[in-house]
């Protein structure tokens, strides 16, 4: 496949050039947007929606119960359906547990110390839940310190096991990046039940991300190869393969007329970051300036025609700061534009 056409199916796929009609059908075509940042999780699927939404749109949807934040994959926050948790974990919760262990023992938790924060945490969440500080206050008060991240650890532990998640975003003035963590039981009223649920990841991730392959998706579900070359397998039946090892979806999103030349995306953007080789993306000798970098993080970049040309950040756009360009753009007023965009939806 060549790298034009590859690119802009993804584009298609990801939404960026197809957008949904609704921030919870963008949700649910990708499946899973890292949002370990929740203002860049959020503007993501700002992109991949119709109209102009501003921030308070996108957080009705977490009000309302529809979407969700939780530690689905890699042990790092996504942003889900609601719906959709459940059987996710099913399948993503066991790894994320064995690759936690070693942090779980230099943390000093054990077995009784997670009953003592379900048994703690439970009545307590109830009826619109708490937020992070009230979480950890309820902890100190039975004795578990939750400093050191081991409070952090513990709420990770019991959204894996299925018992917490983050949902309604905390109202404040200016742009708020938190949410209250509730009950799963009492909050997600609808629980999709998928037949086989490592062939339904499998197929959710090429819907949302494809052209894409085996390793991209091992990489992006943090499975093993062994347990991805499987989910293929039983998911053969369901997609495409469009060139050697490269997978789309049967049925793909229509694109939209008139987008955007350049598109400011948000950090961590599932775009850039869902794969194993982002080469594709970014010129290689961009990859170290975009991330992830010895911190982890990964920058905001602004795409044209599917390949980096530059990075910004989200606080620079709203004072008006250039962004960092890798190459000159064909039209410096689309770079404009799109950083107005989110300056726009940050507003509301």
């Amino acid at each position: 496949m060549k790298t034009a056409t590859l690119l802009a199916e993804r584009l298609r796929s990801h939404r960026l050039t197809a957008p949904a009609r609704t921030v919870v059908d963008a949700a649910a075509h990708l499946l899973a947007l890292q949002s370990q940042d929740f203002t860049a999780g959020r503007w993501a699927l700002t992109l991949r929606t119709r109209g102009k939404l501003r921030l308070h749109d996108v957080d009705r949807a977490f009000d309302r119960g529809e979407l969700v934040r939780a530690w689905t994959m890699r042990g790092t926050l996504h942003t889900v359906p609601a719906r959709d948790l459940g059987w996710m974990l099913s399948v993503t919760a066991p790894r994320q547990r064995q690759q936690a262990v070693g942090r779980r023992r230099d943390l000093g938790i054990d077995d009784d110390m997670v009953a003592l924060a379900v048994d703690t945490l439970t009545p307590a969440l109830r009826d619109g839940g708490r937020t992070r500080t009230e979480v950890f206050e309820l902890l100190g008060g039975v004795g578990i310190d939750p400093t050191g991240q081991r409070g952090l650890h513990l709420l990770f532990e019991l959204t894996i096991d299925g018992l917490i998640c983050q949902g309604p975003v905390v109202a404040r003035d200016g742009v708020t990046r938190e949410q209250r963590f509730v009950l799963v039981e009492e909050h997600i009223r609808e629980h999709a039940r998928p037949d086989d649920p490592l062939a339904e990841l499998f197929v959710r991730y090429i819907t949302g991300h494809g052209p894409a392959g085996v390793a991209d998706f091992a990489w992006w579900s943090g499975l093993t190869l062994g347990q991805s070359r499987d989910a293929l397998e039983r998911a053969r039946h369901r997609v495409d393969e469009v060139d050697d090892g490269l997978f789309l979806a049967p049925e793909r999103p229509r694109r939209a007329s008139g987008g955007a030349s350049v598109l400011a995306l948000g950090a961590f953007d599932e775009y850039y970051i869902s794969y194993a080789d982002r080469t594709t993306v970014c010129a290689p000798e961009h990859l170290a300036a975009v991330g992830p970098g010895k911190n982890g993080m990964v920058r905001a970049t602004l795409i044209q025609d599917g390949r980096v040309i530059g990075c910004w950040t989200h606080a620079a756009a709203n004072r008006e700061a250039p962004p960092e360009l890798f190459t000159e753009p064909a039209d410096p007023d689309a770079v404009a534009a799109a950083l107005a965009r989110f300056e726009n939806f940050i507003a509301g």
